[in-house]
């Protein structure tokens, strides 16, 4: 019985003390003897008395209890600063025995190349001169691999390293074994029948390595990214009409053999639907629904688009705002019949609960000042809570783009009528330095550094500098952009610039342009923008002697730029005679050998052009833009229209109205294949008696009608001893149909895709300069000798005369093109043959153009 009892007794202290925390051990004491006061502590070297002691709190009477004690010894336990708690009970007192942890003296990294130092301390715990835990510790590696995680290295091993030093020190290191990115080797799609997975693929952001990986970050797996990419998915079927549609899993799988992720997108796609009707109804006595209609983005008959929903949702509930509905809400109906395929969607406006903001709190931005971001609600402390205004601000400050992330939600108030706005942030950095390489069978190769700060001090405010160095182009530039000038949702864009355009195989000629032009944008609608601008600069044409001199030298002969090669030795012919090449024949008619084209002459305009030295231009002008393109990169579908006016005239040299429209619509096709429809026009036409000068002309080439050289078409000065300049024209036309489209056996991540098209246009009515008084050009030391004589058409023309093509000849060409997406910037490639052309067009088949930045 005795060993029985004893057997007992040994079990129920082994109980009690596996009950007991970990490192520490537990005797009870009676009660009602112990206090405070009556508590020793023992082994404690950093942390006094009586913070100890403090972690023990009397109970009724001052005393302390079984339970007072179990609570302090738990409490001294989670402070983590002890190895080790024991309490025992020694000649009728209360003795705390700890040791404490060490003090952890360094904290290093080694084996990090891809994560800085800074970046890994700021993520941990543990720090210098701090408690040394091991649980901390172990919590610490952990962290560290997760951040290694997120950057797609899921082959990242931590270890972490304690060193003992004296005086109850540790030095703590995290050896890194950093492994190579974890990429998406493939993603893949399974139930999706109307749209290709290669399509899709331009849908979401998650992209699969490729060879150029390198020089992005999109084939990392990073699971957030995969999931927000199901909702894109999803978003992009409502818009398109897919109202049923499920994106029902994001499949990943590690594959060891391949050594990363494949990705896996499951969609139930459902049936495509229409509108059927759209109707209006209210339940407030005083407003007409049908009012409402005009704010309406859905139309009967149009495919069923979530995205168009949700905006015209929008636009009501603000416009109810404006008549002083501010508490109304608008909700969105559908109902749908299965068997037609087509949605009734009815808008109700009712009443909503009163509810006022009562504060909007902004954190996280450390940057940027609170009056940029409040700028951005349409609200304020005080008014109706407006849900589609909240969303609206929210879609403002992303796209400001000087955060990395946005988020607004509410809390209660102080009373149940009252919410707080809450706006969480997180800054990014807004500034740019950049140098920029391309080439382009016009300008040539050339290169730009620019410095550049959308959150200019914190303000919003946007700043750049450029300087650009090329071949045949050089410049620089300023450009300054307050995009709430008086705090007013109006944006006041300063720009100064200088370029430099070079002779080159093109123009026989240079020019130099130095302006400044300030510009007030406006936004009236999301898709609908007005810029007004006033532009003043200063334009001057530069030649050499040789092309301006029009003298009668036999040894100069034509220069090189003259196109053709037949005139390469020809010297000017004696006075009153003849001279014959390539099949023409120039007369000197005044018998005094005026041969001012015999040794490759300029053309008259551009000669007036030098001899009117600087001009000023001074020209007001406006820009109404409307853009439904779907992404402004590489649309597939909207509509995008351009319809510019500049009046000048404001003071200056020069007078004249010139107007252009341009026109994009892009509409998906078959089988990703997307078909673009492009249509431009221009005119110019004069003001007051100014003549309007050749530079003032529109000037046309690839950029109308691809095939043809820069400067190659329209009309042109026919002497064929001069350097033939193209001339311009006052009015211009231009239609293009395009069919562009992937190449389907490559990776979609290649970025590579094909063109075939068509294009026709025209420039025509030349209106400027065709004779030239004889006081300016005939008073030079080297035309002293030169007379005014009578223009004769088939000479080769004199000091004062001009003979060009100014026929409205419609020019034609087919190509194919070939567009890369590179990640060394846009690049494009055409070959175009002209089908029909004027007499003295000049052609250029093979055009390239691209660059980068980096």
């Amino acid at each position: 019985m005795m060993f029985g009892m004893r057997l007992r007794g040994g079990l129920l202290a082994a109980l009690i003390m596996l009950a007991a925390p970990v490192g520490a051990t537990l005797v009870s004491v009676p009660a009602a003897a112990q206090t405070v006061a009556s508590i020793a502590v023992e082994g404690n070297r950093r942390v006094e008395v009586e913070t100890i002691r403090s972690y023990f709190k009397p109970g009724p009477g001052g005393h302390l209890g079984q339970a007072q004690i179990d609570d302090g010894l738990k409490a001294l336990i989670e402070t983590g600063l002890f190895q080790d708690v024991r309490i025992n009970q020694v000649g009728g007192r209360l003795v705390v025995t700890v040791v404490e942890n060490a003090v952890i003296g360094r904290i290093a990294f080694e084996g990090n190349k891809k994560v800085k130092d800074d970046q890994l301390s700021a993520e941990i715990q543990s720090k210098p001169r701090g408690t040394f835990s091991r649980p901390m510790v172990q919590s610490d590696a952990q962290r560290i691999a997760e951040i290694y995680r997120r950057s797609g290295r899921y082959d990242v091993r931590v270890t972490p390293e304690i060193i003992e030093q004296p005086n109850n020190r540790v030095d703590l290191i995290f050896t890194i074994a950093e492994g190579s990115k974890t990429g998406v080797k493939s993603i893949e799609f399974v139930g999706n029948v109307a749209y290709s997975s290669y399509r899709l693929k331009d849908v979401i952001k998650t992209r699969e390595s490729n060879l150029l990986s390198f020089l992005g970050g999109n084939d990392v797996y990073d699971p957030d990214r995969v999931e927000a990419d199901r909702d894109l998915i999803r978003r992009f079927y409502l818009k398109n009409g897919y109202a049923d549609v499920q994106v029902v899993a994001a499949l990943t799988e590690y594959d060891p053999d391949k050594k990363g992720f494949l990705v896996t997108f499951k969609i139930e796609e459902g049936q495509q639907y229409r509108v059927a009707t759209v109707d209006f109804q209210t339940s407030i006595p005083t407003l007409d629904a049908a009012s409402m209609r005009s704010y309406s983005r859905v139309s009967v008959g149009s495919v069923y688009n979530a995205e168009a929903l949700e905006k015209s949702v929008e636009e009501m509930q603000i416009e109810a705002s404006r008549r002083g509905y501010a508490f109304a809400i608008v909700r969105p109906r559908g109902d749908r019949n299965f068997e037609q395929h087509t949605v009734s969607i009815v808008f109700a406006i009712d009443e909503g609960p009163r509810t006022y903001i009562e504060r909007i709190n902004i954190r996280g931005n450390t940057r940027t000042r609170d009056y940029v971001i409040r700028r951005e609600f349409d609200l304020s402390e005080g008014d109706a809570y407006n849900r589609a205004l909240v969303d609206r601000a929210e879609r403002r400050l992303k796209n400001l783009d000087f955060f990395k992330s946005v988020r607004i939600v509410t809390e209660p108030g102080s009373s149940t009528d009252r919410v707080i706005l809450i706006v969480d942030l997180e800054e990014k950095s807004t500034g740019d330095f950049s140098v920029s390489g391309g080439y382009s069978t016009t300008d040539g190769a050339l290169a730009e550094v620019s410095i550049s700060e959308r959150n200019f001090l914190g303000r919003g405010l946007y700043a750049k500098a450029a300087v650009t160095y090329g071949q045949y182009v050089r410049g620089g530039s300023l450009s300054f952009v307050d995009p709430y000038l008086f705090d007013y949702r109006v944006a006041l864009g300063l720009d100064l610039f200088y370029r430099e355009q070079l002779a080159n195989s093109y123009i026989a000629y240079g020019t130099k342009t130095l302006g400044f032009s300030p510009r007030l944008g406006f936004t009236l609608r999301e898709d609908l923008a007005l810029q007004l601008r006033y532009s003043i600069y200063q334009q001057q044409i530069s030649l050499p002697n040789s092309l301006a001199n029009c003298n009668n030298n036999p040894g100069n002969g034509l220069l090189a730029f003259n196109p053709s090669p037949a005139y390469a030795n020809l010297v000017g012919a004696p006075a009153g005679g003849s001279i014959t090449a390539g099949g023409q024949t120039a007369t000197d008619a005044s018998g005094q050998g005026l041969w001012c084209y015999s040794d490759g002459e300029a053309s008259l305009p551009v000669r007036k052009e030098l001899q009117s030295g600087k001009v000023l231009t001074s020209a007001v002008g406006y820009t109404l833009n409307y853009n439904t393109l779907d992404n402004n990169k590489n649309p597939t579908d909207g509509l995008l229209i351009d319809w510019k006016q500049d009046f000048a005239g404001v003071g200056g040299d020069v007078s004249y109205i010139k107007s252009a429209v341009d026109v994009k619509y892009y509409s998906p096709l078959v089988a990703d294949i997307v078909g673009l429809i492009h249509l431009q026009g221009g005119m110019l036409n004069q003001l007051g008696n100014n003549e309007i000068r050749m530079l003032d002309h529109f000037q046309m080439g690839p950029n109308l009608v691809r095939g043809f050289a820069p400067n190659g078409i329209g009309p042109r000065d026919l002497n064929p001893f001069g350097t033939r300049d193209a001339l311009g024209g006052t009015k211009y036309w231009g239609a293009s149909f395009e069919l562009q489209m992937p190449f389907w056996f490559l990776p979609k991540e290649v970025g590579l895709k094909g063109s075939v098209y068509a294009d026709a246009g025209g420039l025509f009515d030349y209106k400027g300069p065709t004779t030239w008084a004889q006081t300016a050009e005939l008073t030079t030391t080297s035309n002293s000798g030169c007379t005014p004589s009578t223009i004769n058409p088939n000479s080769a023309g004199t000091c004062t005369g001009l003979v060009y093509d100014n026929g409205n000849v419609v020019r034609s060409s087919v190509g194919v093109g070939l567009i890369w997406a590179s990640p060394f910037g846009p690049l494009r490639f055409d070959y175009a043959v002209p089908l029909t052309k004027g007499q003295f067009d000049r052609v250029q088949q093979f055009k390239f153009g691209g660059g980068t930045t980096f």
